[in-house]
């Protein structure tokens, strides 16, 4: 069955009036890639900070240190929303940054970690995965499984309830995280063997497939592909990907591989899942992927929740209050983390909604 999905895509007003204010509409690709990361990471940590000048003295943060399978360090940090105990087991949302493999640092995540402590009451755990062009894959898919590792380890220490240990993150980190909770279900990692299961997954605006063999998957299931739709999309148009992508020295993966091909599971694979939370956007090139995995989930009786950004592309939320979506994309992480610690019943029907 071909499916179709071009409803959902298309311009808003409201973005077409913040796309006229840009001086660009994508990342200077052209540049050497540690001059770019550098750059994208300073404006990303800036506004981190300028944002966390409100919340500051509402968060504790401790950080700490991770040991890596290669003998490597990687950073974290906790955010603990005063107002609670500190006697109190908390739930805990581990938390991977976006950036295509590339961008993002602890300190750029500072305030999305702590909006989400507070909002939510959990305890944030932000991991800094190592980036390309330096460490390409799978470094980033082991950095995820050896965290959630360190954490069960260290879940007294953190204040936080093993049974409740939710995953999620955006665009790259979404691909983390799916790939992580995939992984432990069937018991293709070594490190998450005899852990605690992974309680959900917040997946916003994830790459579920590799875009160099998009067409043996998602590809042919599609009408139009939001590959080609949104080809040339603002943010993260189809080149900016494969920039990424061609940084990450994936190489050809196989159609079944469950780093990056996630989408490809079948429904016995996907059967008995945790509850998982979509947010994805319409003017996206990952749009699509993101909306096959949503059905494969729904129609293999797991709890999942989906909400469409119509509108607006990859990564809006940088541009705050100047867009409706960027409430939208709040809410859907806040809710999403407290639906799925409601212990959600799965309804096995696809069900897209549109805030």
């Amino acid at each position: 069955m071909t499916l179709d999905f071009s409803q959902y895509g298309g311009p808003s007003e409201e973005w077409l009036a913040v796309e006229k204010t840009l001086p660009s509409l994508t990342f200077n690709t052209s540049m050497d890639p540690i001059a770019l990361r550098s750059a994208v990471n300073t404006e990303r940590e800036t506004r981190s900070a300028a944002a966390m000048v409100e919340l500051a003295a509402q968060i504790e943060t401790v950080d700490y240190s991770i040991p890596t399978r290669d003998g490597s360090l990687i950073e974290a940090r906790t955010y603990r929303f005063v107002k609670i105990s500190k006697s109190e087991k908390l739930p805990v949302y581990i938390y991977f940054h976006g950036g295509g493999f590339i961008f993002g640092t602890l300190s750029s995540e500072d305030f999305t970690c702590t909006q989400t402590a507070i909002n939510t009451g959990v305890l944030v755990l932000n991991v800094n995965y190592r980036h390309t062009p330096e460490h390409t894959f799978p470094t980033a898919w082991y950095d995820s499984q050896d965290a959630l590792a360190w954490l069960h380890k260290n879940i007294d220490t953190v204040g936080g309830d093993p049974s409740k240990v939710l995953v999620g993150g955006v665009s790259a980190g979404g691909q983390l995280a799916a790939s992580l909770t995939l992984e432990q279900h069937l018991g293709k990692s070594e490190v998450l063997k005899g852990l605690p299961t992974v309680a959900g997954q917040i997946l916003i605006i994830p790459c579920v497939a590799d875009p160099f063999t998009y067409d043996q998957g998602p590809g042919k299931k599609l009408r139009v592909s939001s590959y080609v739709e949104n080809e040339n999309a603002p943010i993260l148009p189809k080149s900016t990907i494969e920039f990424f992508t061609t940084l990450l020295k994936v190489g050809t993966p196989d159609f079944k591989d469950t780093k990056v091909n996630i989408v490809n599971a079948t429904e016995d694979e996907a059967k008995s899942l945790p509850p998982t939370v979509f947010g994805i956007a319409g003017l996206d090139p990952l749009r699509d992927e993101a909306l096959l995995y949503a059905k494969l989930l729904s129609e293999a009786n797991v709890p999942t929740e989906i909400r469409l950004f119509k509108g607006v592309p990859h990564g809006h939320r940088r541009f705050g209050k100047a867009l409706k979506a960027s409430e939208h994309w709040d809410q859907c992480v806040d809710e999403g983390i407290l639906w799925v610690l409601s212990k959600p019943t799965a309804t096995g029907e696809f069900l897209v909604k549109l805030p």
